[in-house]
Order: C-alpha cells, then sequence, then structure tokens
C-alpha cells in the first residue's frame, strides 16, 4: 500500500475529468474539457496518447460492444448532447450522435456522470461561466437513445457514483455557494433516483466536492477541489481519510490497474502563477489498499 501520489503522466489538461479503466486494454481513459481530447494511457507500456473531440467532453462510458475495436468506441456526454465516439489508430476519431439536449440557456455543457450498474448513463449539466451561480444545471438519464430530464434546479453537479448494489446515487453540487454531496434511493428497474438525503455537507471541510469513486465496501472517494485531497467517506457519511496529491485542483478519481487497487486521479491546470504546483493538470495514482469496481459498459 502506499499512500503517496506517484505522477503517471504530465498531462497539463486543461481540466481533466471523467478518468475510467478499461480492463481490456489495461487502459486508463480520460478526457481534457477546455482541451477537447479524449486521452488513454497505456499501463503496460507507460506511454499515452490523445484524439481531438469536436466540442467540449464532460464524461465518458465505454459502450457496450466495443470489444473488436483498437481504442474502444465511448458514449460522451458534451456540449450539444450525447455522442458515439471511436477513436482510431491514425489519430482521427469518429463522431455520431446519438442524442441532443435542449439546454435553459446558453453556454452550457455536459459536466459529470457516468453508468449505473445496469449500464445506463445519467449525466448532468451546468452554466460554463460559474460566476454566475446560475442554477440551470439538470441531471439527465440517456434511455433507448433519448435523453430525459430527472432533476433540475443544480448550479454544477458532481460526484456522481453508485453504490455496489446500485440501490444508493451519489451526487454533489461542487459550486462554493453549495458544497453539498447527496445521496438518493435509487430504483434499478427504472433507472430513476428519489428521496435525496444530505449525505455530506463539505462546507466547513477543506475542498469542494468534484469527481468521485465507490471501492468494493461502498467506501465513497470524493476529490476535494482546491484543498489538493481526495476524501474518502463510510457508507454512513463519515469521513474516513484523506490522502493528498501534488495540486491544488484534484478534478475525479477512478480505481484501476490490474487488481483495481490503484486509484487514479485527474486534475485542473489553472492560468497564473503554477510555480507551487508544476504538475497541474497531471494524472496521479494512489495505492490506498483498497479495490474498485468494474465500470459498466453504457447499453444505451
Amino acid at each position: 500500500m502506499s499512500t503517496t501520489a506517484e505522477l503517471v503522466i504530465d498531462a497539463r489538461n486543461g481540466v481533466g475529468e471523467s478518468p475510467v479503466w478499461d480492463a481490456q486494454r489495461q487502459c486508463l481513459f480520460w478526457v481534457d474539457i477546455p482541451g477537447q481530447a479524449l486521452w488513454c494511457w497505456n499501463a503496460s507500456t507507460a506511454q499515452a496518447r490523445h484524439w481531438p473531440t469536436p466540442e467540449m467532453t464532460g464524461c465518458i462510458a465505454l459502450a457496450a460492444g466495443s470489444e473488436a475495436t483498437p481504442h474502444g468506441r465511448w458514449v460522451a456526454a458534451m456540449e450539444t448532447g450525447v455522442a458515439l465516439l471511436t477513436p482510431h489508430d491514425d489519430g482521427t476519431l469518429s463522431h455520431e450522435a446519438v442524442a441532443s439536449v435542449q439546454h435553459p440557456q446558453g453556454g452550457m455543457r455536459f459536466n459529470d456522470g457516468r453508468c449505473d450498474r445496469q449500464g445506463r448513463l445519467r449525466a448532468g449539466t451546468m452554466v460554463m461561466d460559474m460566476s454566475l451561480a446560475a442554477p440551470a444545471g439538470s441531471l439527465y438519464a440517456l434511455d433507448a437513445g433519448a435523453l430525459r430530464s430527472l432533476q433540475g434546479g443544480f448550479i454544477t453537479p458532481n460526484g456522481m457514483a453508485f453504490s455496489p448494489d446500485g440501490q444508493t446515487m451519489y451526487l454533489s453540487d461542487s459550486h462554493p455557494n453549495v458544497q453539498t454531496i447527496w445521496a438518493y434511493a435509487y430504483d434499478t428497474d427504472t433507472g430513476t433516483p428519489h428521496s435525496p438525503r444530505v449525505f455530506v455537507d463539505m462546507k466547513p471541510m477543506a475542498g469542494r466536492p468534484d469527481g468521485a469513486a465507490i471501492d468494493t465496501d461502498g467506501g465513497y472517494w470524493i476529490c476535494a477541489n482546491d484543498a489538493g485531497l481526495v476524501h474518502r467517506f463510510t457508507p454512513d457519511g463519515r469521513l474516513d481519510r484523506s490522502l493528498a496529491v501534488p495540486v491544488k485542483k484534484p478534478a475525479m478519481c477512478a480505481f484501476g490497474g490490474s487488481g483495481l487497487d490503484t486509484l487514479f486521479v485527474t486534475s485542473i491546470r489553472p492560468g497564473g502563477d503554477l510555480a507551487d504546483q508544476p504538475l497541474a493538470g497531471g494524472v496521479f495514482a494512489l495505492r490506498p489498499g483498497m479495490r474498485g469496481l468494474d465500470e459498466p459498459h453504457c447499453v444505451r
């Protein structure tokens, strides 16, 4: 076990988000939102590459039936809707629209999201200018190739994760005005969250709640943006531990590696003087002594 963060790649991502471990290829995939790129790091070769995307991408999920393609096929929640992305060996990327979204105002995009245990994509939208603090974001469900709104009123929806049994959905709003994580009862038959309760109020804690992951014991790991930490909360909402990364803005974490016992952490590279965090925007690895869960493939 090593709780010291190790640099995986100095990617210098503007906003590194949505890390997903691809067990078949033994690769970590993630996106750089403002950089409009899909990234891949190969654990066997320690080499990385990336492909340009036509829009900013908030989150990705490996599509069902991706086994035969060299780099998988990825369901991506982007600016104007959800698309299917297929990266190719020659550095190009195919883009196929799946479902469009009707934002209530301009300047919006999808943000954090992932598949539930049944492989159904759930993702939230936000106004990109966070200074507006506009509660125009919604949580959407992708079902049978169409988007439906599940809940509105979010500023910056984030931190989505599902308990090992799939019956609890976690969701946060990471905006400085909110900084709250909720736990929803989740109807696994209909894919509908309901009966939210406050799981953690992070306002008095270090950092804002960003992207999250779940371990096999049901522990909820969430990046504490602005604090350079990754917190683990027990299923009853108790802070269990906090692990440090050498950047101020960790963005999202995901379990991966051959034993699903490595916690990968993406990060944000802000503008300004980075003398105190030269590795901002990089991807890091922690080995906290716990295992994660395989991510379901998206059935769309």
